[in-house]
């Protein structure tokens, strides 16, 4: 299709926007499909009121931490991902093998011991840890304020192709932790047998063994569990240009996406580019952002542990006092975690418990 123009725009998207006038982005499949650019008069957040479930939502997951010190609990969720929280105050009771897909642990607070059938696995606060479906393992966390963030992907995660930019862009491959092989010493954990818990279509089974379940003695291939740490990420940037956040994927699956949002450096080369994330309706994607850590500058009153989930079909954009504010920016200093999603995503009971009511409202001006 051939771009075409109408009335007063911009030269170039997200740069020199004419005065008084507020730039939306309606796209198709994310940032990668068909795009115009809508300079409206008002913010399309803007909205005096909101009746029916289509709106904005924000959850304080740090309100939920007690109901998930046993066991994870879901706070949302579809056919393709699954969105959990952890808060284990000892270690796991049991061993765990997960049959319905693959888990990615983001450790947003805490530190400790991941045994798996390739090995053990250190991890700390900052932490991603992949766990292939089918993987027999078992967290042992040390001390308290344990709170990790668990996404679910019923296919395989993969890390994305970085096409002209190379396969060391965003973070080197080389940096990831791979574990080395090392049989468990774990004592039972029912008497004299070793219980692992298998979930399979949401359901659990407990099987018995005679013996410790991980007792691997060596391993090849490239199936594997892995750990990465946040910091290792080397943001994509543009001094002249805001990006769109799909630059920053970070694994990618069937019907979903996770990226990461480090610190970097704002758009300080042009007074007349964006600093901001742009307005947009995302059309085909629910939008999750998990707060780890920082100033979270396009949003106001949120704190790290807190969940933002933006649904297909309303705007989305900074909040007021961040527009107003840009230029006054010059580096981002934030880590967090964006779940886009194609399918609609559901709130579980979890959710529902640590809604922040006034959030979609939080937009207005008057």
């Amino acid at each position: 299709m051939v771009p075409h123009k109408s009335g007063r725009i911009a030269r170039q998207a997200h740069v020199d926007l004419p005065q008084g006038t507020f730039e939306e982005e309606h796209g198709r499949q994310g940032f990668f499909g068909h795009v115009s650019h809508l300079y409206r008069t008002h913010a399309p957040t803007n909205w005096a009121r909101i009746n029916g479930p289509l709106q904005p939502h924000a959850y304080d997951l740090n309100m939920a931490t007690a109901t998930a010190a046993e066991r994870p609990q879901p706070f949302l969720g579809n056919l393709d991902v699954r969105l959990w929280i952890y808060s284990p105050t000892k270690p796991m009771p049991h061993f765990a093998r997960n049959a319905d897909g693959d888990e990615c642990w983001f450790i947003h607070e805490g530190k400790g011991l991941l045994e798996t059938d390739y090995g053990p696995l250190k991890y700390r606060k900052g932490d991603y840890l992949v766990v292939p479906r089918g993987t027999t393992y078992r967290f042992y966390p040390e001390g308290a304020g344990q709170f990790y963030l668990l996404i679910e992907s019923m296919s395989e995660l993969s890390i994305p192709d970085r096409g002209q930019l190379g396969r060391n862009a965003f973070y080197d491959p080389g940096v990831i932790e791979i574990p080395e092989a090392k049989p468990s010493t774990a004592p039972a954990t029912a008497g004299k047998e070793w219980e692992v818990v298998i979930k399979r279509e949401n359901e659990f089974t407990s099987v018995f063994y005679p013996h410790n379940p991980l007792d691997v003695e060596g391993w090849k291939g490239d199936l594997f569990s892995w750990r990465l740490n946040i910091e290792d990420i080397r943001p994509i940037v543009s001094p002249r240009y805001h990006l769109p956040p799909s630059v920053h994927t970070t694994l990618i699956a069937d019907g979903f996406v996770l990226c990461t949002f480090a610190p970097r450096p704002a758009e300080t080369e042009d007074p007349k580019a964006m600093r901001v994330p742009f307005f947009h309706t995302n059309i085909e994607y629910d939008e999750v952002i998990f707060y780890h850590d920082g100033d979270f500058f396009s949003r106001t009153n949120i704190k790290p542990g807190m969940v933002t989930f933006h649904p297909q079909g309303i705007h989305h954009g900074p909040h007021p006092k961040a527009l107003e504010n840009q230029l006054k920016k010059e580096y981002l200093q934030e880590y967090a975690v964006m779940i886009d999603t194609y399918r609609p995503l559901k709130p579980f009971e979890l959710a529902k418990k640590s809604e922040v009511a006034a959030y979609k409202d939080s937009w207005k001006t008057t």
